[in-house]
């Protein structure tokens, strides 16, 4: 059976429209009460990377959020919001950004995540995850759609490793080194580890350039949602005109059976990849280093921090 990705055309993160299209959006995929149950905890992930650059599109917008809280609230669910941003903390950037607000008049708890090692096998095995997240019912995964000086685009798989807690993700750059091949499969087993139920992509405005944050917004109007968060991340790279190979973690996704590289193994409902192609996206002008280069000392700093929590007991990989 192929894959569901549901696309939608708008341009607009006015509150009651955006609402409207968000219904319209997860129709296909069986509507927001198929996945949420009453009762359920519901982990609301956006892409929250700093607040120090609140006009340049580089976070999922807050409407976004508080219209998709809005819903798992009427299918009875309790969402909380959660991340573990580059830059500051998840208050921060989300008063940063409007999202506080948005989120306290809605009693919509936001979380720091913390880390707990979960035994995942692979590239994972001694690498922490947030409890948070682990812990959850449900996931909802809410990236938004950026350029990437690393990985070319950031997407639905690249924006779970935000359920990396806090300086944790440093010592992810320093296990793969240079290698981001293996950074790649890194991120493709966090995201089956953390398996989102949903994935809700805020492309109505992207960020193109230099991502993640220094580059400009762009115009896209393009919402996208499926339960497969591979599945989606391929269709939206065929939305941009972006060759799979040159995404490493589309790229290992489909090395290890995820997804097809064939657009036509899709079920595409909705608006078509035609009707939303962005045939000059831009991607950014230089690639930089998985490890970004740090000094000998801070690697060495960063080995001391991983020594240390390894000791710690291993939980089994369980959603609780």
């Amino acid at each position: 059976m192929k894959p569901t990705v549901s696309l939608l055309s708008t341009h607009s993160y006015a509150i009651d429209s955006l609402a409207i299209a968000l219904e319209k959006l997860l129709e296909p995929c069986g509507g927001i009460g198929t996945m949420v149950k009453p009762g359920d905890r519901v982990l609301l992930k956006p892409n929250l990377l700093t607040g120090a650059r609140p006009t340049k599109e580089c976070v999922t917008r807050p409407e976004l959020i508080y219209c998709v809280a809005k819903m798992v609230q009427a299918a009875g669910g309790k969402p909380f919001l959660g991340d573990s941003p580059a830059f500051g903390s998840a208050m921060g950037v989300a008063r940063a950004n409007g999202l506080a607000e948005m989120a306290a008049e809605l009693n919509l708890p936001i979380v720091e995540f913390h880390g707990h090692r979960y035994e995942t096998g692979g590239e994972l095995q001694h690498l922490r995850l947030s409890k948070e997240a682990m812990g959850a019912d449900v996931v909802i995964n809410l990236p938004k759609l950026k350029s990437h000086m690393q990985l070319t685009l950031t997407m639905g798989v690249k924006n779970l490793f935000g359920c990396v807690p806090g300086k944790m993700k440093a010592w992810w750059h320093m296990e793969a080194g240079k290698d981001v091949h293996k950074f790649a499969n890194m991120l493709i087993e966090t995201a089956q580890a953390i398996a989102p139920q949903l994935t809700i992509i805020d492309g109505i405005i992207g960020h193109e350039g230099n991502g993640p944050s220094a580059g400009e917004p762009r115009d896209l109007g393009v919402l996208g949602a499926a339960t497969d968060v591979f599945a989606l991340d391929r269709a939206i790279a065929a939305i941009l005109c972006v060759d799979p190979d040159r995404v490493p973690t589309i790229a290992a996704a489909i090395r290890m059976g995820l997804c097809s590289e064939r657009i036509e193994e899709l079920e595409v409902v909705g608006a078509t990849i035609e009707q939303l192609r962005v045939p000059d996206w831009k991607l950014p002008t230089e690639i930089i280093p998985i490890d970004f280069g740090l000094p000998r000392i801070m690697r060495s700093t960063f080995k001391h921090l991983y020594i240390k929590f390894i000791k710690e007991p291993i939980s089994a990989y369980a959603r609780t």
